[in-house]
This record gives C-alpha cells, structure tokens and sequence, in this order.
C-alpha cells in the first residue's frame, strides 16, 4: 500500500504530466464527461449537435494557432476546409478510394496548399497575407461552382459515409480521437521552443529577428499546419455531411470560425475549443434566429472586446488568481 508520502508526490506528478499536454484535472475530467456523451444519450440529434461543436472546435483551435500567435489572420480559412472536403470527396466518390485515406489525403492536400500560399504571401504579413488568403477562397468557390464534372457544381458532390452505421457513436469517437490529438500536438508545439518564437513574432517581428528567429520559416510552418488541420477536419466534413457544396468557402463560415476563436480567448488553444462546445450548441438551439447568426457572433465579438479583451479563457484564468489555483 501507499504510504501517505507516496500519495502526497504523486498529484504533484500527475499535475505536471498533464500541464506537459495542455491538460489540468479539470480540463481531463471535461474531456472525460465529453467522451462520455455516446454512452448516456441515446438522442441521435445530440449526438450530432456535439458532433458540429467538436467539429467547430478543432477548426477554431487552428484558426486560432495562426491568429493568436503569429498575428495573422486567416480570413481564407474557409477554403482549407473545402479543399480537404473536396479532396476526400472526389477521391471517395470519383475514384472509390476509402474514406479512411481521403481523411489523410485531405490533410496532406491543404497542407500543401498552405504551404504554397505561404510561401507567396506570408511575407507580406498583416492585412495583406490576410486578404490574399480570402482572395483565394472566392477563387475556389467560383472554381467548385462552374467545374461542374468534378465537383458536380452548386447542386452538391454526394460523399460516402465514414463509418456506415445507423448511429452516430463511431463517427463521435473518430472525431473525438482526431480532437484530442490536434489540442495535444498544438499545446505541446506552442509550449516548446518553437512556441516561443511563434509568440515572439506575434509580438514583435522586427525584435524577434534582431533575437535571431527567422519570421518567415516559422510563419509558413504555422500557416501550413493549420491549414493542414483544417483540410482534415474539412475532410471528416464531407464523410460527416454527405454531401458538399461550394458554399464551404465562403467567407461566412470563416467568419463563424474567428468568432469562436476570439471570444474563446487569443491565443489560448483550450478557450477556442471550449467556446465551440458551449456557443454550437447554443446557436443551434436559438434556430430561429439562424439568418442573424453572423450578426449575433458580431455582437458577441463586440461584447467580449469591450469588456472581457482576453475571451473566455482570460475569464477563466482570472478566477485561477483569485481562487489562487488553477481552475482548468
């Protein structure tokens, strides 16, 4: 048996371990309740709702590694989403080849675009890398629009499911593991050397290079893997949906993404993700009101710049200090 010392060094350990993932108790134990939600709701449409909010999380976690520390702001995210949509997709459809690798080849494809527009634009920096970014969505959308043999235009691209099931339990899981290891990797590689000199940059381009960082080798390195996550998960999009259709990069569906990001907090991975859990399912449930959506992200945006400038996660870091302990 352990002995009370023993015991007593043990949490302490724990706690580290955690911290080294960008995990605390409470943070695992909201992981945990969340994994959870297959097993004790048999509600088919919840499990789907939670479905969008993990999916919008992860989107929201990458916008925010570009955004948050680099200080750039993606505002073609939107087209990422669709590349890794239509890459799968095609593939899928076109070629019969398994849902499984198009989630990889989606990835891999939106990487390298990412890595491409990097390459051309990410030196500009500010507003100028961020608007030819948007520039390149609208030129994808008018591509998917009018190649119509490819990606059978605005009537939609019909996709195979992911997992053919009559639940939603195994599709639940597959993206709760690709959520799990996209907020791991992030939190590691923003705890690491080169998370410093990503927040660096953030901060002060001209300061970091006289410190010896090469701005552009760690801005297309950024830009590259968010874009990569977000063809992933734009991938699983597809598989997910069923069915594909230009309006994926449109601009609207960015603007929901960096809303999510901003109000859960900059440069916070776990304030993106936990405001996509909390605000989907709130938003879907004020259906009503879903032609003002981007109107009352707008106002939330507002609010939270007003009033709380660090989001959710600067909320919740606040009550750690005068608590003093750390509340996730």
């Amino acid at each position: 048996m352990k002995t009370d010392l023993q015991r007593a060094s043990l949490y302490p350990s724990m706690r580290n371990n955690l911290q080294r993932v960008g995990l605390t108790p409470v943070g695992l134990i909201s992981l945990i309740l969340l994994g959870l939600i297959p097993i004790f709701v048999t509600d088919n449409a919840i499990v789907r709702l939670m479905i969008s909010a993990m999916m919008y999380g992860v989107f929201a976690m990458a916008f925010d590694f570009t955004s948050g520390f680099i200080n750039i702001t993606n505002f073609g995210f939107s087209a990422f989403w669709g590349i890794g949509a239509y890459t799968s997709a095609i593939l899928s459809t076109k070629l019969g080849m398994s849902p499984w690798i198009g989630l990889f080849c989606g990835f891999i494809t939106a990487g390298i675009a990412g890595f491409l527009l990097g390459l051309l634009t990410i030196r500009l920096g500010g507003i100028f890398a961020s608007c030819m970014t948007w520039f390149v969505a609208l030129a994808l959308f008018a591509v998917a629009t009018n190649w119509v043999s490819l990606t059978d235009g605005s009537k939609g691209l019909g996709v195979d499911p992911l997992i053919d099931a009559t639940t939603y339990t195994g599709i639940f899981y597959t993206l709760f593991i690709i959520l799990i290891a996209v907020y791991i990797a992030l939190m590691v590689i923003t705890k690491s050397n080169i998370g410093t000199a990503f927040r660096a940059i953030g901060q002060d381009v001209e300061a970091a290079q006289a410190a010896g960082i090469d701005p552009s080798k760690y801005k297309i390195i950024n830009f590259t893997l968010s874009c990569a996550i977000g063809g992933l998960v734009g991938a699983f999009y597809a598989h997910f949906s069923g069915i594909i259709l230009p309006k994926l990069f449109q601009t609207s569906n960015t603007v929901e993404i960096m809303a999510l990001a901003y109000i859960g907090g900059r440069g916070k991975i776990w304030g993106s993700l936990l405001c996509a859990i909390v605000l989907i399912p709130v938003m879907d449930y004020m259906k009503g009101l879903m032609e003002f959506r981007i109107i009352l992200y707008g106002l939330l945006m507002i609010m939270i710049m007003i009033y709380y400038p660090k989001g959710i996660a600067g909320f919740i870091e606040s009550l750690k200090y005068k608590f003093g302990k750390k509340v996730i």
